[in-house]
């Protein structure tokens, strides 16, 4: 049964981030809040996690998933960025916005596109999201929470609650955060190439 944690949207109560905190570093699933939709995350180098997380999703390894950070500092770590892709992320995190980006040797090989070699980042632009990112003193593993089937994320906590309650350790609810996905842009070639529209303008790319 997954604990249910009404959490400030805008002033995340402190020691309810240094739970979820220590929660996710024992293996926690759980839901959070973000700038675009609610998402699942768990443990960086947490292999059982991960493979829980896939499985609800009904993903597979060739499916990206993201590495949330909690600034750019964070991403030449786990990923190869030069400068004009660099340019390109400082001005437009935080925000709404995945970037597939080419993986480092740092990044745990079970986590990247098996083929490709590359991660999904991001920097998102939620006061929950960063708070408990800036807490847990590393990224967290990610994905959109939007279940086989459904035509849309969930974005109640009650919601949330109801479909997955046994798959779960944590949610961490903030309210309604929205329902459209993150804007993903490839960085990894010559030009920006849009993977999918969503939350984040494409004024930036050149895209629009």
């Amino acid at each position: 049964m997954a604990r249910v944690v009404n959490i400030h949207p805008e002033t995340p109560q402190p020691r309810l981030l240094i739970q979820a905190a220590e929660m996710i570093r024992h293996g926690a699933v759980l839901a959070l809040p973000t700038d675009s939709c609610y998402a699942l995350g768990c443990h960086l180098g947490d292999r059982e996690a991960l493979d829980r997380i896939r499985q609800l999703r009904m993903i597979d390894d060739r499916h990206h998933l993201t590495l949330m950070v909690r600034d750019l500092s964070e991403i030449a770590t786990y990923a190869r960025v030069d400068n004009s892709q660099y340019r390109l992320l400082k001005a437009t995190t935080p925000g709404s916005y995945t970037f597939i980006l080419e993986a480092t040797k740092e990044l745990p090989r079970r986590v990247a596109h098996p083929k490709r070699k590359t991660i999904g980042l991001r920097v998102p632009n939620h006061p929950v999201a960063l708070a408990l990112l800036e807490e847990l003193n590393e990224p967290l593993l990610t994905t959109t929470l939007q279940l086989p089937g459904d035509e849309a994320p969930l974005t109640e906590g009650w919601e949330i609650q109801d479909r997955l309650d046994d798959h779960l350790e944590l949610i961490l609810d903030a309210g309604h955060c929205g329902i459209e996905p993150t804007t993903i842009i490839d960085l990894t070639g010559s030009s920006p190439v849009l993977v999918r529209a969503g939350r984040g303008p494409l004024a930036p790319f050149g895209l629009g």
